[in-house]
């Protein structure tokens, strides 16, 4: 599932500066969408290649507080029509504002995958899921650098009061083939990631005692994964946000929720404070 050909090529940023203020220097690129169709053999079969621009806001992570960036976002998909699954690619590169596109671009990212779209101006995510099990790949977007992969949808929060800081959720399953032998153990179920715009602050490895269960919660055909985001009251007034994991096992196993709770305390995971079902456990992991 994971055999993703990632490339990032990073060059300086003296190397493709903006023009100066006042200064006028027209930038126009275009690039082609494509689309073509074919039968063989009875099969139909579809090619799609589409090409979008966006501008960027600034206060990029990483990157002067001035500083916009102009991507090129490239997905290129085949696919035969009522078959399950694609082949596809995405290419995102991104210039400084005001650039000609002619120069190389201060990154250039390729990975397996449809639908890049970049989140609060701090990310770059790609849908990865392209056959029966949706998972998403989360990058910085100053520099392409890959943060994490989560297979719910990414979740964020808040944690600042007069300013907004922004968090974000995500929930690693690993498959059978994974590379990190950890993670292939018998009792591992998932990875939770919790990180910031430019790196992961914190991980926790969410195992079962019960090795039948830990395969079941942890199957992607036989389980179903919920990662929310909310908030609660703490003593003297205060607020805090918690992290809700619910894994429910599908037909024809029982419909049981196996739910875990962590708070977020300063800008980290309570992992004193988890609550979970007996037998099930998370704790703190590092890759």
């Amino acid at each position: 599932m994971k055999q993703a050909m990632l490339t990032i090529g990073l060059a300086a940023m003296l190397s493709a500066q903006p023009p100066r203020r006042g200064e006028k220097n027209p930038v126009q690129a275009q690039s082609a969408s494509t689309m073509a169709y074919s039968v063989k053999d009875g099969e139909q079969a579809i090619e799609i290649t589409n090409v979008a621009y966006e501008l960027t806001g600034n206060a990029i992570p990483g990157l002067p507080q001035d500083q916009r960036l102009i991507l090129r976002k490239m997905s290129h998909t085949k696919e035969v029509v009522d078959e399950i699954g694609m082949e596809a690619s995405t290419t995102i590169q991104a210039w400084p504002l005001g650039v000609d596109l002619k120069q190389k671009p201060v990154y250039a990212l390729t990975a397996s995958g449809v639908d890049p779209r970049t989140v609060n101006n701090q990310l770059l995510v790609l849908s990865r899921g392209l056959e029966e099990v949706e998972w998403w790949s989360v990058y910085k977007l100053g520099n392409a650098a890959h943060l994490f992969d989560t297979y719910t949808p990414l979740a964020s929060l808040s944690i600042g009061v007069e300013t907004q800081e922004l968090r974000y959720v995500g929930l690693e399953v690993p498959d059978d083939d994974v590379k990190d032998s950890r993670l292939r153990a018998p009792n591992v179920v998932a990875v939770l990631t919790y990180a910031s715009g430019d790196r992961v602050t914190r991980e926790a490895l969410i195992t079962c005692d019960k090795t039948d269960l830990a395969t079941l919660l942890r199957s992607f055909a036989d389980a179903t994964r919920k990662v929310t985001v909310a908030e609660h009251r703490l003593p003297a007034a205060q607020s805090s946000n918690s992290i809700r994991i619910s894994i429910t096992p599908n037909y024809p196993s029982a419909p049981v929720e196996y739910a875990i709770t962590v708070p977020i305390v300063k800008d980290d995971l309570d992992m004193a404070h988890v609550t979970a079902p007996a037998g099930v456990h998370i704790a703190v992991w590092r890759r």
